[in-house]
């Protein structure tokens, strides 16, 4: 099968810094699994259902990925998968701490799980899903930081 990773994360929305991340991974990756968080403690725009949609439709150019949902923590669903290596994008020198203490929790938790952090293009490292509901609410231009069909999907959904 070739040496396969899980991406999980919320995706609410899935933003252009996620899809570059996506495509990071396969050059390092034979198989990456977008995992799509179903629980998630955040606020969201959209439920999980329309997140796995945008997602995929989101990613349907790129070869070797596959769009899933998950519940509960991620490290058993990489375990029910059998696969040790989780990605995570770092975008900020401010995600590093955050990202470090649950990599080395989820360690903790299954030492077999090994985290992998790629970053995202310049252009990117500034993206977040929170800012881009935010800049939505106020009526912002999208376009330049989240596919056509995600933009389409805010505009409607927060009419």
């Amino acid at each position: 099968m070739g040496r396969i990773a899980i991406y999980p994360g919320s995706f609410d929305p899935v933003t252009l810094g996620h899809i570059d991340i996506i495509k990071r991974a396969v050059c390092v990756f034979d198989k990456v699994i977008v995992a799509v968080a179903s629980n998630s403690h955040k606020k969201m725009l959209f439920d999980i259902n329309e997140r796995v949609s945008l997602l995929k439709e989101s990613t349907k150019d790129i070869d070797r990925i596959q769009v899933e949902r998950f519940d509960g923590l991620v490290i058993e669903y990489a375990k029910s998968k059998n696969i040790s290596v989780l990605i995570r994008g770092l975008r900020m020198i401010s995600d590093f701490e955050y990202e470090l203490q649950m990599a080395l929790t989820n360690r903790r938790m299954n030492e077999s799980i090994e985290t992998v952090f790629l970053m995202p293009s310049e252009g990117y490292s500034f993206l977040s899903s929170t800012l881009i509901k935010e800049a939505a609410v106020l009526g912002a231009d999208l376009s330049s930081f989240v596919p056509k069909s995600v933009e389409d999907s805010i505009k409607l959904k927060l009419q």
